[in-house]
């Protein structure tokens, strides 16, 4: 949902970058969840928060001073799945795109989808390639591009050669 950008002046406050459609997004979860790339998560209950230009900032419960806050610098903010809001049909979250397989209209398989990337335009979606392959694809998540996310058969098929 967001990324931790720092402390926010010294009495304890963070202040993140969201990745929510708007900043105040982030706002409606009582519990935040922050985690490091080490996989080490802990569950937060949000004291205050407000946004705050196109950013948020935020004091949350067991963090009273700055120096709290900067081990998290970096860290990933998320909220339990079941809090987020019901999706319509033809709707995914992003994060349900990582794992799946991507192939072309022609059946080829191009790789695991590993990310998401937000470029500010659209997203695009991070690609390792298969059989051994270095590298990554990189393709928009535009519907120019991907005709179909099938969750139930753990694949995305996409407009995309294996030549790129």
């Amino acid at each position: 949902m967001a990324r931790v950008l720092g402390p926010y002046g010294i009495r304890g406050w963070l202040k993140a970058r969201t990745f929510t459609a708007s900043p105040a997004g982030l706002l409606a979860y009582q519990t935040w969840w922050l985690g490091n790339d080490d996989g080490h998560w802990r569950e937060f209950t949000v004291l205050e928060a407000r946004q705050h230009a196109d950013t948020v900032v935020a004091h949350l419960d067991g963090l009273s001073v700055r120096e709290q806050v900067g081990p998290w610098r970096g860290a990933n903010i998320a909220v339990p799945r079941a809090a987020l809001p019901r999706l319509s049909e033809g709707e995914v979250y992003l994060a349900e795109l990582v794992g799946l397989t991507v192939v072309n209209r022609t059946g080829a398989t191009l790789g695991r989808a590993t990310g998401v990337l937000d470029t500010g335009a659209h997203p695009v979606l991070r690609v390792a390639r298969d059989g051994g392959e270095s590298g990554e694809r990189l393709i928009p998540l535009v519907p120019a591009y991907v005709d179909a996310i099938d969750l139930g058969h753990a694949r995305i098929v996409v407009d995309w050669p294996l030549d790129y």
